[in-house]
């Protein structure tokens, strides 16, 4: 059965819900505008991979430049908060069970771009749902929208930057330059005691493990001879 529906809407996320209420199989798999499976076939041969009751099923993604050559891309068979702190699950290779969306809610559409990434960290890394990995390529997908765009780069990090301060209250909005400091702050830690170790999680306890270090160190300034 197919169904259609030409209206307006309140951006891609809210588009997509509309199609998450009339959807009636099992599994939904979103093309976005440009997208297309990577041929006639690939939906048979996806279908006994669909048949084991796997909440998130997902494949290759055949992507292609707005410049160079197109190439496929694979993900890895283990998904962790690392994988989404990087990237995300490919939205036209990836399956997903249709009552998923009614157990977990729908996508949000206050996030313009990441609203199928925060959908996919909130599955995986909060809910651990089930999921697979199947060496098939599923779709074809063109660089040059919204989610790709250079002039969306920023909206982007801070779109994901807010969804992980809501979900996870250790990360911090500056975790990239955290972390620099943490290895910098652990060198030192390791030379005043070598069974020491500094974990930082935000930058408020990175401010009491400075005052922390600082007072080791007068300690061992005072001790010396």
């Amino acid at each position: 059965m197919s169904f259609s529906v030409s209206e307006p809407d309140q951006g891609i996320y809210d588009a997509m819900n509309k199609g998450i209420h009339h959807a009636t199989g099992d599994y939904l798999l979103f093309l976005n505008s440009g997208d297309t499976l990577l041929n006639d076939t690939v939906i048979e041969k996806a279908v006994p991979y669909l048949e084991n009751n796997i909440d998130l099923v997902y494949g290759a993604l055949y992507i292609v430049p707005t410049q160079g050559s197109g190439f496929r891309h694979t993900y890895p068979d283990v998904l962790d908060f690392n994988f989404f702190k990087q990237t995300s699950l490919g939205h036209p290779s990836t399956f997903i069970k249709r009552e998923l969306f009614d157990l977990y809610g729908r996508y949000r559409t206050d996030l313009k771009i990441v609203s199928d990434w925060e959908f996919f960290l909130n599955l995986i890394c909060k809910k651990r749902v089930s999921y697979q990995k199947i060496d098939l390529t599923i779709s074809r997908f063109y660089e040059g929208g919204i989610s790709t765009s250079a002039a969306t780069v920023q909206l982007n990090k801070a779109e994901i930057n807010k969804v992980l301060l809501e979900n996870f209250d250790l990360y911090n909005s500056s975790f990239d330059e955290l972390i620099a400091i943490h290895k910098t702050q652990s060198m030192t830690l390791s030379k005043l005691h070598s069974q020491v170790a500094l974990v930082t999680t935000n930058s408020y306890l990175l401010k009491i493990l400075n005052k922390f270090i600082g007072l080791l160190s007068t300690i061992l300034r005072v001790k010396r001879p």
